[in-house]
């Protein structure tokens, strides 16, 4: 078990930069983690900058020109145009902003709900309580997250945020449970009993001592979970669940191409290629991540 460094004195400028050469050295040794990296920086880059990117960002909105509809990829049109003759490559960029969006709202509610959830209910003594907060996770994770997900949606509005809030209900019972078996097995440790020696307070001991010891575990799960909450975003908006045409939603693109196949595939297969993509870079950036922040045995 590694202990709390997140106060030790004398750490210099230097210790650190060292330190961040062994993270990178570790983080490099696995070459899949730096084609993650490439990937979700190009996707950043694309989702950020996508006005100045797309060749045809006006395609992005209520668009309509038949003459160049359901044409196949060509020089003109590099991934073809849809049903109406919006150009599709312009309109995965435009998603791309969705999707990135759709990852980090979600990430950004359900960790710190997940989070103080797992401290509190792991080292809180009295037992009751702490049975109660995770009996009430374990109902959250007794349903599939999907399932959930689509339940909560239906009953809200399809908007962007409102399935970010579905999704959210859905996810954050992973963090709390991951957080409490970790600080079940640290509260006995002796850097907490130290500070209950000490008389630090709940809040010390729980954001100053245990927290920082859980920090590279999140952050891991974090990068990994985003490709998946990102593919559930999509999933809602396949069924009609997430942001509203002509807006454009990878699932809904792939929901709309899908009843024009194997005819108009390309309407179809490039926004999921898009998808996949985006799940494989975040998977490899896990991974590195992963690697990265192994404590050396």
């Amino acid at each position: 078990m590694s202990t709390n460094h997140a106060s030790t004195p004398g750490i210099t400028k230097r210790d650190r930069l060292e330190g961040l050469k062994r993270a990178w050295y570790k983080f490099s040794l696995n070459k899949m983690s730096i084609v993650g990296l490439v990937i979700v920086s190009l996707i950043l880059i694309l989702g950020v900058f996508q006005p100045l990117i797309a060749p045809y960002p006006e395609h992005a909105g209520a668009y309509v020109n038949f003459s160049a509809a359901n044409q196949p990829p060509s020089s003109q049109y590099i991934l073809g145009t849809d049903t109406v003759g919006r150009d599709i490559l312009s309109r995965i960029f435009y998603a791309f902003r969705g999707a990135l969006l759709m990852g980090l709202g979600v990430e950004a509610f359900i960790i710190p709900l997940g989070t103080i959830v797992g401290l509190i209910a792991g080292y809180w003594k009295e037992k009751w309580f702490s049975t109660a907060l995770m009996r009430v996770t374990d109902i959250f994770l007794a349903v599939p997250p999907l399932v959930l997900a689509l339940v909560v949606s239906a009953l809200m509005r399809p908007t962007l945020f409102n399935s970010m809030m579905a999704v959210s209900i859905a996810w954050w019972p992973m963090y709390a449970r991951m957080i409490y078996g970790m600080t079940s097995s640290m509260r006995n440790e002796l850097f907490v009993k130290s500070a209950e020696l000490l008389g630090a307070s709940k809040f010390h001991i729980l954001f100053r001592e245990i927290l920082p010891n859980c920090l590279g575990q999140i952050f891991t799960k974090m990068t990994l979970d985003m490709g998946w909450v990102i593919l559930m975003g999509a999933s809602l908006s396949f069924v009609g669940l997430g942001e509203q045409p002509p807006t454009p939603a990878l699932g809904t693109m792939v929901s709309d191409g899908a009843k024009y196949l194997p005819d108009q595939w390309w309407i179809a297969i490039f926004p999921s290629i898009a998808i996949m993509v985006i799940i494989l870079g975040f998977n490899f950036l896990g991974d590195g991540v992963k690697d990265m922040l192994t404590s050396e045995e």
